[in-house]
């Protein structure tokens, strides 16, 4: 095993996220193009005398290290699974994304150890099997393990071929309040979107990102007035991202609390964000390239 190997676990971002009303396993439908950022947390990997797993970085305060944490979920998974005895290691989590904050976090960081235990360990594991394990841990297990673009059905985990996109330039702001997954999806079902989670007509390939912010106004994310009514500091992020001259489309990612905005280029965003911060040094606000 290689000393201090490492896995990118980049934060997720929905461009659009149609649901459905819960069935009768009390499960939500969904249609999301789900793409990736530049972004993201970090696992790595190192020689230990015995199992071990800690989270450092900005945003590591309140994170479990306990089996409740993916990461350690997926270590467990992968030992489970590997036909053979394999030498002790820690691993170690550089939490640069917020918590509960609609950028799969949790799954991607799933999904960077996967990767990361099958090669540091020289493991024989099909991705066939990889994206089994993946897909235990939650609906954006399989989408997060790759970390590609992609549009998401079902509960999230039937996945097929995103349009092909040309660079995205955005900014993500996070106001530092937590949106629970679960709570949001409660206040959905007492206004559930009369169009469900209906697939749009979605073209091969978009040229600019003009063209996917004209796009993406025919598309919602419903979940975002429901998030909003429960935090109203998600509004005033939208409020304040719709308001600025470089941004082409703003709108909450998954279940919140974390915003986006398009932007026509990279100098837009990095101004954007800059100016972003100046207003609001609390909050989390990153440019960033999504694709």
């Amino acid at each position: 095993m290689t000393d201090g190997r490492a896995a990118f676990a980049p934060a997720k971002v929905n461009l659009f996220l149609h649901v459905g009303g819960p069935d009768a396993d009390g499960y939500h439908p969904v249609c999301s193009l789900m793409v990736f950022a530049d972004v993201g947390d970090r696992v790595t990997i190192q020689p230990a005398d015995a199992l071990a797993f800690e989270v450092t970085g900005p945003c590591a305060q309140g994170v479990p290290t306990d089996d409740s944490n993916l990461v350690v979920r997926a270590a467990n998974s992968v030992i489970r699974r590997a036909g053979r005895p394999t030498p002790p290691f820690r691993l170690i989590l550089e939490k640069n994304l917020p918590t509960a904050a609609g950028l799969g976090g949790g799954s991607s960081d799933a999904g960077a150890a996967f990767r990361l235990l099958r090669e540091a360990l020289g493991l024989t594991l099909a991705d066939e099997t990889l994206e089994a394990l993946a897909s235990e841990l939650g609906a954006d297990g399989a989408v997060c393990l790759w970390a590609q673009p992609a549009i998401g059905e079902g509960r999230g985990e039937v996945l097929s071929a995103a349009p092909v996109l040309p660079p995205l330039h955005a900014v993500l702001v996070n106001p530092g309040a937590p949106s629970p997954t679960g709570a949001v999806y409660k206040a959905y079902d007492a206004a559930v979107s009369p169009w469900g989670a209906d697939r749009p007509p979605l073209p091969d390939d978009f040229e600019s990102v003009e063209e996917v912010a004209a796009f993406l106004t025919l598309t919602r994310n419903d979940l975002e007035a429901p998030a909003v009514a429960l935090t109203p500091i998600i509004g005033e992020v939208l409020e304040l991202l719709r308001g600025e001259p470089e941004v082409l489309l703003a709108r909450m990612s998954g279940s919140g609390a974390t915003c986006f905005a398009l932007c026509a280029g990279d100098i837009e965003a990095e101004g954007l964000a800059e100016r972003i911060l100046a207003m609001r040094p609390d909050w989390w606000v990153r440019a960033c390239r999504l694709a």
